[in-house]
C-alpha cells in the first residue's frame, strides 16, 4: 500500500503516518535541510525519540536512491525536502521556470521510484500548503505552487491520501 499523509504543520501527520507502519522493520527516509539551526535540531530529535529503535534512519534528499531499499519505507517529509532541493540548488532567487523545471525533472523520477514496487508498504509525508493566504513574498509563492504540484503527482502515484486536521484522520 502506498499513502501519502498530507496536513497543516503540527496536525498530527508524521505521527499518523508512523503507525501506519506499527511493528514493520522501517526505512525512514529524512530528506529535509541539514541547516545548523536549534529549532530544526531540536523538531528531529522530538521524531526520533518518537520511532521504534529498530528502525533505520537514511538521511538524504537523493529519494530515488533511498527509495531503492527493500522493505516498509516512510518519507517524512516532502516539503522539507523541497526546501533542500531549492536550497541547494540555489533556486530560491531564480526565474520561475528554471526552479519548476529542476523540481518537475526529479519529481518524475521520484514518481517512477514511488510506482517501481506496488506491494511495497510506502508512507510519504507532506505539509498542505494552499489552505491559506496568498504568501507575501515570491520565495513564499514559488514553495507553495512547487509543493502543490509535487502533491498532486505524488498523491497520483499513490493507493491512498489522507488528510491530518487536528490529530483526526480524512481517507480522500
Amino acid at each position: 500500500m502506498r499513502t501519502l499523509v498530507t496536513g497543516g504543520v503540527r496536525s498530527g501527520k508524521s505521527a499518523h503516518a508512523e503507525s501506519l507502519l506499527a511493528g514493520m522493520p522501517v526505512t525512514y527516509i529524512a530528506p529535509g535541510p541539514t541547516a545548523d539551526d536549534a529549532d530544526w535540531a531540536a523538531r528531529v530529535a522530538a521524531h526520533r525519540a518518537r520511532r521504534p529503535s529498530e528502525w533505520s534512519t537514511v538521511e538524504t534528499g537523493d529519494l530515488v536512491s533511498a527509495l531503492s531499499v527493500e522493505g516498509p519505507v516512510l518519507i517524512d517529509c516532502l516539503g522539507t525536502w523541497l526546501n533542500r532541493w531549492l536550497d541547494e540548488r540555489q533556486l530560491w532567487e531564480t526565474d520561475t521556470e528554471t526552479a519548476v523545471a529542476s523540481v518537475a525533472t526529479e519529481l518524475d523520477r521520484i514518481v517512477v521510484a514511488i510506482r517501481q514496487d506496488p506491494a511495497r508498504d510506502l508512507v510519504v509525508v507532506t505539509n498542505e500548503v494552499g489552505l491559506g493566504v496568498v504568501p507575501e513574498h515570491r520565495s513564499g509563492r514559488l514553495f507553495r505552487d512547487l509543493l502543490g504540484l509535487i502533491n498532486q503527482r505524488v498523491a497520483a502515484a499513490c493507493d491512498e491520501v489522507h488528510l491530518v486536521i487536528a490529530g483526526r484522520v480524512l481517507t480522500l
